[in-house]
């Protein structure tokens, strides 16, 4: 009977902790398919104009839950476009963490995992920080017009004076395949890499090193399967990893990492009309968003 009592005592609490973070998930997969239902539909500024609207008022509104929202303009042939920022207090560093993802779409494609998939992380990891915060302040930031050449984080970077201790770049995060030669690579990198498409990849400059490793590594920790890929000074050797919204931060010096499914290197439903919800492995997306939660918490 003590023997009994004694397995009863300790195994009975671990189960309940199970069931918690089983219901975590689920909540958290839940809200994260709430916003992409949201997010993912036509949304290019200029040939899908009601779309992009609806979608710029709904990051809009979704951030400000948590505090003000500063709005960044720009102009582009003549328009006026905004970059939406919500900053959130850390409790000990006070050099802020940026972490962005655009959200706008190419024309013809509802843009599901490019980008609503970064664009519902940010959401959820700003709902995430602002409830427990993270060590370093936290700067979120929802940028437009990045399939115009990367004009929102340009004009962000540009008229940035002050420094940062990291920018994160949410591009692509919900694409997973898990098949072999699934995952394609550019020049060489097939012999150092998984070849199949199954983990989510981080790309940083030099001066991210640091802060690049103990991501991948919180990331792994988390059951995140991830792999890194330093870049140098700015990535000019590989100019596919260029195409998101960290570029202008490393050709500005900032210490900056993009965190991707890799794109058009494994989805082949990229910058297509199949980009769509049905594509995105969820339980993929939400073990990436509750690693990146995590990570960001103790940066």
């Amino acid at each position: 009977m003590i023997r009994i009592f004694y397995e009863l005592r300790f195994v009975e609490p671990r189960s309940r902790y199970g069931k918690q973070m089983q219901l975590d998930f689920d909540a958290l997969k839940a809200r994260l398919i709430e916003h992409l239902q949201q997010i993912a539909r036509p949304r290019d500024p200029f040939l899908a104009s009601e779309g992009h609207f609806f979608v710029r008022q709904y990051v809009r509104e979704q951030l400000a839950q948590w505090g003000a929202i500063e709005v960044h303009a720009f102009t582009y042939q003549g328009r006026t476009h905004e970059n939406f920022i919500l900053n959130l207090p850390g409790t000990r560093s006070t050099l802020p963490i940026l972490v962005g993802a655009h959200f706008d779409a190419i024309p013809g494609t509802a843009g599901a995992d490019d980008n609503a998939t970064g664009v519902a992380v940010l959401l959820e990891l700003a709902r995430s920080i602002s409830q427990m915060p993270a060590r370093s302040p936290i700067r979120f930031a929802a940028f437009d017009l990045e399939e115009y050449g990367l004009l929102g984080s340009r004009a962000y970077a540009n008229q940035l004076q002050e420094p940062l201790k990291l920018m994160l770049s949410l591009e692509m995060l919900g694409y997973c395949d898990r098949r072999p030669q699934s995952q394609n690579y550019p020049a060489k990198l097939q012999y150092l890499y998984p070849n199949h498409g199954d983990f989510i990849a981080l790309i940083g400059n030099w001066r991210s090193s640091l802060n690049l490793l103990r991501i991948t590594f919180s990331l792994r920790r988390s059951g995140v399967p991830a792999q890194l890929l330093p870049a140098g000074d700015r990535g000019l050797f590989l100019p596919t990893i260029r195409r998101s919204d960290h570029a202008p931060f490393w050709d500005l010096g900032y210490p900056a990492i993009l965190v991707t499914d890799t794109g058009d290197l494994r989805n082949p439903h990229y910058h297509q009309p199949s980009d769509r919800l049905e594509t995105i492995d969820l339980d993929f997306l939400t073990r990436v968003c509750a690693g990146l939660t995590a990570s960001l918490r103790y940066l």
